[in-house]
């Protein structure tokens, strides 16, 4: 018995010993992977539609990265398509928006609409109820940054009516506006030469079609592009690509349609076009 007994404490003994290093090992390994870089790939993480009780209109959340002790601050993409907007909000910390493409909105209670733009960046102050989204007739994306307060990075209120996101927007300081009777688009390109065809370009193809809403502007431009890739119009692609880029399509996106293409359009059609659009970018 007294054998049994010794052999029973010694393996218990032993065991004991070879957990200890394993849970130190354990330690070690979690206390070295918090000093790793770590890198969340592009697409990696599910998108989600902005729910109905915050947002008005198509709004696609893409998580980018969260919180992670100790620091407190969460980031995501969030893309509007026109007309789409946050409801009436407040952030414990603030946020920081950052435009990535198109054309947006936003406003504090109390004061007028504000335009912003591709490239702005927007700092909004802890506890300032306010909005933001898209302009009317064009998509907006932006990267949204909020820091968590005892857990909390939002309160959320009611939504913004349409007599509210209608509102004039407030001149820009500095702008110069723009002088009255500036001729448009077509006219200034071909009206000299051939004023007809620039009041049909003008009135019907830009004036009627591209503001009509069953597509957004947004879509219009990539059909468009992906119609002048097929057809090998490097001359017209200059000027749609710019036009794109400002309804909301990214560059990203862009030359991934003409990636597609070069399976359907042809291999020297999407040679061309990608040449375009370097042309076209690299100026920006």
């Amino acid at each position: 018995m007294k054998l049994l007994a010794t052999t029973v404490v010694s393996l218990s003994l032993l065991a004991s010993a070879s957990a200890q290093p394993n849970q130190a090992g354990a330690r070690s390994a979690s206390a070295e992977d918090s000093q790793v870089i770590k890198i969340a790939r592009r697409g990696s993480q599910p998108s989600r539609q902005g729910p109905a009780e915050n947002f008005t209109g198509a709004v696609r959340v893409d998580p980018l990265f969260g919180a992670s002790a100790p620091a407190r601050a969460s980031g995501a993409l969030v893309t509007f398509e026109p007309g789409a907007r946050t409801a009436w909000h407040t952030h414990p910390l603030g946020q920081t928006l950052i435009v990535t493409a198109g054309t947006g909105r936003v406003q504090r209670w109390g004061d007028p609409v504000d335009e912003i733009r591709q490239g702005d960046v927007v700092r909004i102050p802890p506890g300032q109820k306010h909005w933001h989204g898209a302009a009317p007739t064009s998509s907006m994306a932006h990267i949204a940054v909020v820091e968590a307060l005892d857990g909390k990075t939002v309160e959320w209120m009611e939504k913004v009516s349409d007599a509210q996101y209608d509102a004039p927007v407030r001149a820009q300081a500095g702008a110069t506006p723009a002088p009255v009777g500036q001729p448009r688009p077509s006219q200034r390109a071909i009206g000299d030469f051939a004023p007809k065809l620039a009041e049909i370009t003008d009135n019907v193809l830009y004036g009627d079609v591209w503001e009509r809403p069953e597509l957004s502007k947004r879509d219009r431009s990539l059909v468009t592009v992906a119609a002048l890739i097929a057809l090998n119009r490097p001359d017209q692609l200059r000027s749609h690509f710019v036009r794109a880029r400002e309804n909301g399509v990214t560059q990203e996106e862009l030359v991934e349609t003409i990636t597609h293409l070069a399976f359907y359009a042809g291999w020297p059609n999407a040679i061309t076009a990608i040449a375009v659009a370097r042309e076209v970018f690299e100026k920006k």
